[in-house]
Order: structure tokens, then C-alpha cells, then sequence
């Protein structure tokens, strides 16, 4: 599976925080029913057999929906389970080497904060551009902010599909229009809301008119 623009449109980024009774795969399923285009699945916390059995789980609900699945960071579990591919940030693997140990079919995201991280993550083989954290966000509190000129310029200087992350809700997602971006990274946005439904379906709709300004 490759990546295209609007498959960058609604981009969730899992956390069991605020599981409750729920299980993560019903809370992604009912999220991709409302409008995510794209799941990756963050987990810091789980050992290796157990990651990979919850990311099999989730690759069977977006296989149903043929939304595009990546794991965060880890390449081991992103083979084992057969995943679309794996997002790597600037302080993981290398770009170039992901690509190497994944292979040319599978997709490859990194997360850039520069021009220069940018182009370079491009020409090592990157499919697409994680940029932020655009605005504070209490989901990753070392997250250093990039201005919307940098986000602007990151955008012009790529080809590739970019998608902002960062402290994005529906009440600052507006302020991203004109910058170029494909689409919109969140968390909480949708999973710490009260009915994951109503929250995606309204970030969906904010989304596309944010990207088409």
C-alpha cells in the first residue's frame, strides 16, 4: 500500500490512555467509521509479543477499511505483523536505513522539524512528512515547537505528503490553512473525547477545509 494526499487528510496516532472499557481496536475502528484516513499505533509501554499481538489486531480492522496502518518506531514489530510500514522519528533509526531493512513496497513516514531534515528524509527514501509539534501538546511535553513559516517552507521544499502534528484540535485547526499541508496528525483530538465519533466526524470536516483554503 502507498500513500497519496488525502490518505494524509485525518491521521490518528493511538493511545491507550484513555482506554476506560473500551479496547484499542474498537476505539480505531469507530474512529475510521467517522473519518480517519490513516493509523499509526504508538505503544511505548508493551514488550515485543504483546505489541505485535495488538498490532495485528489493528491491522485487521484497517485492512477491512483499507486505511493504511504504520507502527511507531519500530521496525522489528511493523515486519512481524505484516504492517503497511513505520514512522520514525529524528532520533530513531535513520531514514535510509529504515528503508533499507523494510524494503521499497512498505510505507515510510519520519517526523522532521527543518527544510534541511526535510529534504534529506526525502531523498533517503521518506513517503511522507510528520511536522511538528505545530502547537503545545500534553502527549509529548519534549516536543519542540515549528512555526507556521517552517511549516510553509518544509511544504514547498518536498514533494512528498505532509502531514502537521502537535496539539491540534478543532479549535486551532483553521489556524494551519495556507501552509500547504495534506492533512492533520492527532491524538487526543479523538481519543480522549467523549464520543470518538462526533469528535472525528467534525476534525474530518475541519480538516478538508483547512487543506483546501
Amino acid at each position: 500500500m502507498r500513500v497519496d494526499k488525502s490518505s494524509m487528510l485525518l491521521y490518528a496516532v493511538t493511545d491507550r490512555t484513555w482506554l476506560g472499557r473500551s479496547t484499542l481496536s474498537s476505539q480505531v475502528e469507530e474512529s475510521i467509521k467517522a473519518g480517519v484516513t490513516f493509523v499509526q499505533l504508538r505503544e511505548k509501554q508493551l514488550d515485543f509479543d504483546a505489541f505485535v499481538a495488538q498490532a495485528k489486531e489493528i491491522k485487521s480492522v484497517t485492512d477491512r477499511y483499507r486505511i493504511p496502518f504504520v507502527i511507531n518506531d519500530n521496525i522489528e514489530v511493523a515486519l512481524a505483523c505484516n504492517a503497511d510500514g513505520v514512522h520514525v522519528g529524528q532520533g530513531d533509526l535513520s531514514a535510509s536505513a529504515a528503508r533499507k531493512k523494510l524494503g521499497e513496497q512498505k510505507i515510510l513516514g519520519v517526523s522532521v522539524q527543518t527544510v534541511q531534515q526535510a529534504i534529506a528524509a526525502e531523498q533517503s527514501g521518506a513517503d511522507y512528512l510528520g511536522v511538528g509539534a505545530v502547537f503545545s501538546t500534553s502527549t509529548k511535553m519534549d516536543a519542540d515547537a515549528v512555526s507556521f513559516e517552517t511549516l510553509k517552507k518544509i511544504c514547498s521544499a518536498v514533494s512528498i505528503p505532509v502531514v502537521a502534528i502537535g496539539g491540534i484540535n478543532k479549535d486551532n485547526i483553521l489556524q494551519l490553512s495556507g501552509s500547504g499541508i495534506d492533512g492533520i496528525a492527532v491524538v487526543s483530538a479523538i481519543f480522549a473525547q467523549p464520543d470518538i465519533t462526533v469528535a472525528t466526524a467534525e476534525l474530518h470536516q475541519l480538516a478538508q477545509k483547512m487543506v483546501n483554503i
